[in-house]
């Protein structure tokens, strides 16, 4: 299975990732799932930190994670870190797969767990005033499902 996993400040195309994750493939499925900082109240922006080696660390096992799980061609996880602006792309998980069961999900477990597991921490800007975002339970509970 061949994987690319990538965090990164700039944006990316989600296109030309789709295509650069299928080229050489014979994918049956492709599942995708992109995530965006929400335009909600007064949020003026969100920033995302992370620990590099560690964070990088827990995606890979994540992936391999799921590649037990599930008979995947291949898989792409991009992250955004630093400041961003409402309607900006934070993540993008994709998943090739022969079928489209085993694509979603393998897509659905990875974003949440990343969600859960993955070293990020979120600060918000909220008309000047920044605080931390905490854990959701939902994402627990959404994360949870997974668990054997």
């Amino acid at each position: 299975m061949k994987s690319r996993i990538q965090i990164q400040a700039d944006d990316f195309d989600a296109g030309a990732e789709l295509e650069l994750l299928t080229q050489g493939l014979d994918a049956g499925a492709i599942a995708s799932f992109i995530g965006q900082v929400r335009r909600e109240g007064d949020l003026s922006a969100l920033t995302l930190e992370h620990y590099p080696k560690m964070t990088e660390a827990e995606i890979v096992r994540l992936v391999a994670e799921a590649e037990k799980r599930w008979p995947l061609l291949a898989v792409t996880v991009l992250h955004r870190v630093g400041r961003l602006e409402p309607g900006a792309r934070i993540v993008l998980v994709a998943v090739a797969a022969e079928h489209r069961q085993a694509a979603f999900e393998a897509c659905e477990f990875l974003i949440d767990y990343l969600k859960t597991q993955a070293p990020f921490w979120k600060e918000e800007d909220r008309g000047g005033e920044q605080h931390w975002v905490a854990a959701r339970q939902s994402d627990d509970q959404a994360a949870s499902r997974w668990r054997k």
